[in-house]
């Protein structure tokens, strides 16, 4: 079933209960009232006829005058009121007829103690009095004089009659519901049209997201559940937006280290293969085989390099590699790496400096480390010429940071955003040969960090060089893992 009809339907079950039970209630109390007022009335005019009885007696016995009652049971008829009167015996002595009623014991008994005796409907009642061919309602008042019954008088009057005020009530409540029920028809339609508009607005949205309309927006007007709903489905779509270009951003970038990758595979695949057909043919001179044997091995170094950076991302990433972490001094690291590097450096004319303390206590993997800070001073190398990169460290609390801070062609916000991405690259015009800037050594820093519990970040304006610092903390105090 549809939402709308739903909606509908609800609304429409929710009148028709109100109504009824409301009916219901208002029926009650005029059956009660009805009623209650004939009892009074019946009440009345038998106290006024007990009073003319209680005066006009002869011992004990009732002597009302038959003529008086035959004119006031002419004058009754007009209200559809109906009397039998009672000696003390309980014998019917009004109206005369063959067929006289008697009061039963237990009625007598009854009255005998001055109790009246109403009666809802002859008809129905286990029986003061004989069933009728009409239904009747009244009351049964005792005669007393003293503490004796001298006689007990029954006044009528018809059911239908007492019932009309209440069938008036019925026909009015169905007339209500009927109206309320039409009434209730248009608002509920109205009502549910507007509910319902409101979420095929967002299913018509939905419909435009799956066929990979990222810019749909939906209008809020309001501050219901499905307005919050909206909300939520637009602030998804907006993520939905950005995730999408981060994945086309990083298919394209993908896409440029495969044809960087090839490029510089397919290099020093063809002098290999163009040095090894050399020597097949003896088309090399002799003096020249040392050479060109030299140049293969340092080929295929690069093409071992490159299959190794790509296998230890990959490792790292699937966390498929055990760190062995003990706490050791990270001054001897950092001046190793100076040492290492700085053949690489003069390549360039880059000068490095290093600025540590003789004890820079860390808990770290020795060997991760060392890479870790190879790959940001080669880095730095990479995009400095003619400048100065200094390699710094330093204890913070519960930790120990390490900063890495070049003068070269720097970098600008939207390269600072992707730069620890997988085969980004920041200028890969500036690419060197053999230097190995695969756009995996700064995924690989990171990565490696993250797995330590420690934090990498980078600062960086174009043209003012860039900075990159690492936290490393001590044992028990790892940050990452547990934020």
């Amino acid at each position: 079933m549809k939402l709308i009809y739903q909606h509908l339907l609800s609304f429409l079950l929710i009148i028709v209960t109100t109504v009824s039970i409301i009916g219901y209630a208002e029926i009650k109390s005029v059956t009660a009232q009805s009623y209650e007022q004939n009892y009074r009335r019946m009440d009345d005019y038998a106290s006024s006829l007990g009073d003319l009885a209680a005066n006009d007696q002869k011992n004990g016995t009732i002597m009302l005058n038959s003529e008086f009652l035959d004119q006031l049971q002419f004058v009754l008829r007009g209200d559809d009121l109906h009397l039998h009167i009672f000696n003390n015996q309980g014998m019917q002595i009004y109206p005369k007829s063959r067929h006289l009623l008697r009061l039963k014991g237990n009625v007598f008994a009854v009255l005998s103690h001055g109790e009246e005796i109403h009666i809802r409907n002859n008809n129905e009642e286990k029986s003061y009095l004989c069933h009728t061919k009409n239904a009747y309602t009244g009351v049964i008042v005792p005669w007393m004089s003293g503490h004796k019954i001298v006689g007990a008088i029954w006044l009528g009057s018809l059911v239908k009659d007492v019932e009309r005020p209440i069938d008036t009530a019925k026909r009015n409540l169905i007339n209500a519901l009927i109206i309320a029920l039409f009434v209730g028809l248009i608002m509920s339609t109205i009502l549910s049209y507007y509910s319902t508009n409101k979420i095929n607005r967002l299913s018509r949205a939905i419909k435009k997201v799956r066929s990979g309309n990222f810019d749909v927006q939906i209008e809020q007007k309001g501050n219901d559940e499905i307005d919050q709903l909206a909300a939520s489905f637009n602030k998804m779509v907006q993520a939905l937006k950005e995730y999408n270009q981060e994945v086309k951003s990083q298919e394209k970038r993908r896409d440029q280290f495969m044809a960087d990758a090839a490029h510089e595979m397919r290099t020093p695949l063809t002098t290999i293969n163009g040095i090894l057909e050399g020597l097949q043919y003896n088309a090399i001179p002799e003096e020249s085989k040392p050479k060109s044997i030299d140049l293969m091995r340092r080929e295929t170094k690069r093409l071992i390099r490159l299959v190794n950076e790509n296998l230890d991302y990959e490792k790292i990433r699937n966390n498929q590699i055990n760190l062995s972490k003990t706490q050791f001094n990270a001054s001897k690291v950092l001046e190793d790496v100076i040492i290492q590097l700085k053949q690489n450096a003069d390549k360039v004319n880059d000068q490095l400096e290093i600025e540590v303390p003789s004890e820079l206590p860390i808990y770290a993997d020795r060997d991760r480390l060392t890479q870790i800070i190879v790959n940001l001073v080669q880095n730095a190398i990479q995009f400095t010429t003619n400048g100065h990169i200094l390699l710094s460290g330093r204890r913070i609390i519960h930790g120990t940071e390490i900063t890495v801070k070049d003068d070269g062609i720097g970098m600008n916000k939207e390269q600072m955003k992707y730069i620890f991405e997988r085969f980004f690259k920041a200028d890969p015009s500036r690419a060197r040969l053999g230097t190995g800037e695969s756009g995996l050594g700064l995924a690989i820093v990171s990565s490696l960090v993250k797995q330590h519990g420690g934090k990498v970040s980078v600062t960086s304006e174009m043209g003012q060089g860039a900075q990159f610092t690492i936290k490393i903390y001590d044992q028990g105090y790892e940050q990452y893992l547990t934020e």
